[in-house]
């Protein structure tokens, strides 16, 4: 796609909704390696409880998405966000005060989960609103970039909160950023929608859903169980192959691989090579699961072999994944018009959500015959996926694309 002398990116407000995005991220990811501590210290609770109680976080996500797309194609996208920002930043209160029943801190989670939902939905779509047409590949890696900053710094920063022994410091902490983030949102000047865009309030399944993106769904859904898997076994297969320090670092060069890919692959994506981006993103990927299933046997030959294996897989899987990020959401956009543009991003956000529950669920489940069994069936459905992309979604995407 050319782009005009006038199409700047790093607009006023494009800036703005990448700042809100981060503080969103960081206040979100400072809980998630902290909560699990937290349930355990203040319920005394078990590990299988713990992990059904933040389940209903992800299930929350999972069922508010298709509705999250229909109310911001309908509604100004700039009030869903901010109302669902200050939903959002507001949740952080009740962890102050519901310490005694278990019973109301998973209705909170599942509240949380609601909001965040649906902020993430009209987040995605707002940040499109607010930039060129002609760089939209690019503006979106940009975007990832917030969030992979969030993922590298967030858990860190939350263990050494907790490490100081104060979980109130941890939530106030959450509701600060959150709160900034929420200023910042409201300060973005959303464009109006044309004319032609006018949405009727009709329920249907093709209004929560996007059709013409089912079978790039599908594919996605395959790419994030084993994203899944790795975000949440990874640290323990590495223990039980001998890896016992640092592992957490595994997240930080994840994260490098994931910014380093979006600086240049979303320019790609500007120039047309929207699914060549894609298919070269899932074989870089694939590489990266494939060393994660060999690392117990690379472990055989010495544990420096086995920590070089380690963190250069992580950095493989990060830039993989990194590269078919905003190629992939640009992929959906272009099949939706731009009165369905929200209903687009919850679909795609859907297939990953979907994906990595099931990473989750099916990866505890194998990993207790043997964690690399787990990461050897990651890396099939990582070539599976690659198969399908290249067989199915490809042709279908050139065929039916709008724009």
């Amino acid at each position: 796609m050319k782009q005009m002398a006038g199409d700047r990116l790093f607009t006023r407000d494009y800036i703005l909704v990448c700042l809100s995005a981060f503080m969103m991220s960081f206040s979100f990811f400072i809980l998630v390696p902290t909560l699990p501590l937290y349930l355990r210290d203040t319920f005394d609770i078990g590990q299988g409880l713990v992990g059904f109680v933040l389940s209903c976080y992800v299930i929350a996500v999972l069922s508010v998405r298709p509705l999250a797309g229909f109310v911001a194609d309908t509604f100004p996208r700039k009030l869903v966000y901010v109302t669902a920002y200050s939903i959002f930043v507001a949740s952080f209160l009740g962890y102050f005060f519901i310490t005694q029943t278990l019973l109301l801190f998973i209705l909170l989670r599942i509240f949380h989960g609601f909001s965040f939902g649906m902020l993430t939905t009209a987040g995605n779509t707002l940040v499109i609103d607010v930039m060129p047409s002609s760089r939209r590949g690019e503006g979106l890696g940009y975007y990832g970039v917030t969030n992979n900053l969030a993922m590298a710094f967030g858990p860190m920063a939350g263990l050494f909160i907790v490490g100081l022994g104060d979980y109130d410091i941890l939530f106030a902490t959450s509701l600060i950023t959150g709160m900034v983030g929420l200023v910042c949102a409201s300060l973005v000047r959303a464009p109006r929608k044309e004319q032609t865009d006018k949405v009727e309030f009709k329920f249907s399944a093709d209004r929560f859903f996007l059709k013409e993106g089912i079978r790039a769904c599908i594919a996605f859904f395959l790419l994030a169980i084993p994203y899944g898997m790795t975000t949440s076994y990874i640290a323990l297969y590495a223990r039980e192959v001998g890896i016992t320090h640092n592992t957490g670092l595994f997240f930080t060069v994840m994260a490098a691989g994931l910014i380093s890919s979006r600086l240049h692959s979303g320019k790609q994506v500007d120039r047309g090579f929207i699914t060549e981006t894609i298919s070269r993103g899932i074989v870089i990927a694939l590489v990266g699961a494939l060393g994660e299933a060999a690392l117990s046997g690379v472990a055989s030959f010495g544990i420096g072999y086995a920590y070089a294996a380690y963190f250069l897989t992580a950095f493989l899987f990060g830039y993989g994944y990194g590269t078919m990020f905003p190629a992939y959401n640009t992929l959906f956009i272009n099949l939706a018009p731009n009165s369905r543009r929200a209903t687009a991003n919850a679909t795609y956000l859907t297939g990953w959500d979907v994906g990595i529950g099931c990473g989750m669920l099916f990866g505890g489940y194998i990993a207790e015959v043997d964690y690399a069994y787990c990461y050897m069936f990651g890396a099939a459905l990582v070539l599976v996926a690659l198969l399908f992309f290249v067989r199915v979604v490809t042709p279908h995407f050139h065929r039916f694309r709008i724009r």
